[in-house]
């Protein structure tokens, strides 16, 4: 795309920034009506729904060639709006099924799996959106889609992409008649005591240290 069509602020709607801008508006207001649980029987697929239409936009913002802010330094966009009450929302909504495992990274394969939330995620994700929309809105229409694609790569991307693997599990679930069985001690505020966290680190340092110093593990 050339760096006119980027600079370019009318509202066209095949223009590549109004598209992206639509897309993440329409999920900013889908998932702030979503935690309002109106609807909660309704909630888990229309996520599903939205978090992949969001995707599609972070799939094209990945695929474009980078782009670069006009200016060196981001402008001052004062205090970031509070996310703790859609937060809130959406774990009392989505509870008791919030909490879900999450492999961090795919191509770390030492990396065991880590507890995450669906209501973090999606809180996350809705900061990360909102910031670049602040751009977008106030005119800086290149500075939007840089913090966006940044973004996405570094942070909200990832993370909409663990939450539409648990949200598409939820709901292969329920249409395949396979009740989840109870999420025993699977929490991200769970505390590891001293012992726990002395035996996990020794597992480490075994894994992570020995075999490249050549050193016997004890099995």
């Amino acid at each position: 795309m050339s760096d006119a069509t980027l600079h370019n602020t009318t509202q066209d709607p095949d223009d590549f920034a109004v598209q992206i801008a639509d897309q993440v508006e329409s999920f900013l207001v889908a998932v702030t009506e979503v935690a309002k649980g109106d609807e909660p029987d309704s909630a888990v697929p229309f996520l599903l729904l939205e978090v992949s239409q969001l995707l599609l936009a972070g799939g094209r913002l990945g695929a474009h060639e980078d782009i670069l802010p006009d200016e060196r330094y981001e402008p001052d966009m004062g205090p970031e709006p509070d996310v703790d009450d859609l937060r809130e929302r959406l774990a009392t909504m989505l509870d008791p099924v919030d909490v879900y495992s999450e492999v961090f990274d795919p191509y770390e394969p030492r990396k065991a799996p880590v507890p995450a939330r669906i209501s973090d995620d999606l809180a996350d994700v809705i900061a990360d959106l909102r910031h670049g929309m602040a751009h977008y809105r106030a005119g800086r229409t290149t500075e939007a889609l840089w913090w966006w694609q940044f973004s996405y790569f570094s942070n909200w991307g990832s993370t909409a992409s663990a939450t539409l693997r648990a949200l598409q599990s939820l709901v292969a679930h329920v249409r395949l008649n396979q009740p989840l069985e109870e999420l025993d001690g699977l929490d991200t505020d769970q505390d590891l005591s001293e012992d726990a966290l002395a035996e996990e680190a020794g597992r480490v340092m075994a894994s992570e240290i020995a075999g490249p110093l050549g050193l016997r593990t004890v099995r």
